[in-house]
């Protein structure tokens, strides 16, 4: 598979050329923003738990 869905927005994020992602209790998730990255950085569990809420603010 070749995308996988940023859990913060729920965008498809194609991971040949994702430049944003990050590892969580060993598992990698990638994102389609920076914005993205950082909201999950600051609320990883937030979001695990409750799924993709749309682009943060």
């Amino acid at each position: 598979m070749s995308e996988k869905i940023d859990p913060v927005c729920g965008m498809s994020v194609d991971l040949r050329g994702a430049r944003y992602k990050t590892v969580y209790k060993g598992k990698v998730y990638y994102f389609c923003s920076k914005r993205c990255l950082e909201a999950f950085e600051r609320s990883p569990e937030f979001y695990l738990e409750r799924g993709p809420q749309g682009m943060p603010e």
